[in-house]
């Protein structure tokens, strides 16, 4: 039987076998053993192979090196972001603009500074999950700290003009934040647009290694920061704790080889995510969740009338790898929240799959996925009631 083909680059991508080697090779080298902050040789070896790498991860977002603060990933870099910087901004500035449609990371955070008091405004795109820069702009007030943005879904792959954004956040001089995790290395991304204070993302999106991120803090004016965790001062004091040579050094190499490739790979998936979607057609009724446009490469999500995506899941096991939400919100059980901001019923929510594609994606899994979805929902409807599927379509 064929391997799986992998639709799940959204959650994560396949580590790529470069990355793995460099890192493999850094763990094997007795010279790199030590702890990068000590200040005796082997220590200073260390440091030099996380410069590099900190040189390399910054490029990726057109930021200077010194700005890049190193986490544990994507979700401690948008907390750090979002607590740290609301929570630093004092009293007379209490208010944040963020979106229903935000990972759950950043949902959460907002969640936990209206606990504390603060007042969140919670803008909601349009059905094709699309955010405008004037919603934005109304929300705005004169004690708002914090607008708190992703630049593309995580579930539908649309993307926000980011730019529009920062360019209203720099005239108010208000902080912005982007949570650039699903951008980085797939799209474009440029930390130093005006306005853009914050910016978080991590490696296994690009095909790095897990348990390792960034948050980009721009250098002048620098926002003030509240650190969330306190120790040895590491990362200019926003993120104690010993730096894993290892993993940086894999982070810095999936970054170079994404900026390498960028808009290759990028023109290459939205082929091939196009194909899918054109190869899905026979399994009609079917519909799209998200604009086709302006949104990433890869994503592709896409709901079949009379079927629940976790059947279909289950149908397909073996055979297609993907999801029918955020991998990170699967465990919930509850339906998408980000489709349901979209304004979809229940039972197209549950009828949704996400799926993702990405750099090792090829035509031939592209075919052979479209036909086993195809065929897979063919079978789930043959079991629906007569009339069944006329109703609900």
């Amino acid at each position: 039987m064929a391997d799986p083909v992998y639709f799940d680059y959204a959650a994560t991508a396949p580590l790529d076998a470069r990355v793995a080697a460099a890192m493999a090779a850094c763990l094997a080298d007795p010279a790199l053993q030590a702890n990068p902050s000590s200040g005796h040789a082997a220590g200073r070896a260390g440091a030099s192979r996380v410069a590099v790498a900190r040189a390399q991860v910054a490029r990726l977002v057109n930021a200077p090196p010194e700005a890049v603060v190193f986490t544990s990933g994507a979700t401690e870099s948008v907390n750090l972001a979002v607590l740290g910087a609301v929570r630093a901004a004092g009293a007379g500035r209490r208010h944040v603009v963020t979106s229903r449609v935000e990972h759950r990371a950043g949902v959460e955070a907002c969640r936990q500074l209206e606990r504390e008091g603060h007042e969140v405004t919670w803008l909601v795109p349009d059905r094709d999950g699309c955010l405008e820069a004037g919603q934005v702009a109304s929300a705005l007030r004169d004690d708002t700290a914090l607008v708190s943005l992703m630049h593309a879904n995580n579930e539908t792959g649309v993307l926000t003009d980011i730019a529009a954004v920062a360019g209203l956040c720099a005239q108010r001089g208000i902080a912005l934040h982007v949570d650039a995790a699903q951008s980085a290395g797939r799209v474009p991304v440029d930390a130093s647009l005006p306005g853009i204070a914050l910016l978080s993302f991590c490696a296994h999106k690009l095909g790095g290694p897990k348990g390792v991120g960034a948050l980009y803090v721009r250098r002048r004016p620098r926002p003030a920061l509240q650190p969330l965790q306190f120790g040895g001062g590491q990362e200019r004091g926003l993120r104690p704790g010993t730096l894993a040579t290892h993993q940086l050094v894999g982070f810095g190499l999936a970054c170079e080889i994404a900026h390498a490739s960028l808009s290759v790979v990028a023109a290459r998936t939205c082929e091939l995510r196009d194909r899918l979607w054109r190869g899905l057609q026979p399994a009609a009724p079917l519909w799209r969740n998200g604009a086709a446009e302006p949104a990433l490469p890869g994503i592709l999500n896409v709901g079949f009338a009379g079927v629940e995506g976790e059947s279909l899941l289950l149908e397909l096991d073996g055979a297609i790898a993907c999801s029918s939400g955020a991998a990170c919100s699967s465990a919930t059980g509850e339906p998408s929240y980000v489709l349901r901001a979209l304004g979809r019923s229940d039972e197209a929510i549950q009828a949704s799959l996400r799926l993702s594609l990405g750099s090792g994606t090829t035509v031939q899994e592209v075919d052979r996925a479209a036909a086993a979805l195809v065929a897979a929902v063919a079978r789930l409807r043959a079991v629906l009631p007569a009339g069944a599927l006329e109703r609900i379509a």
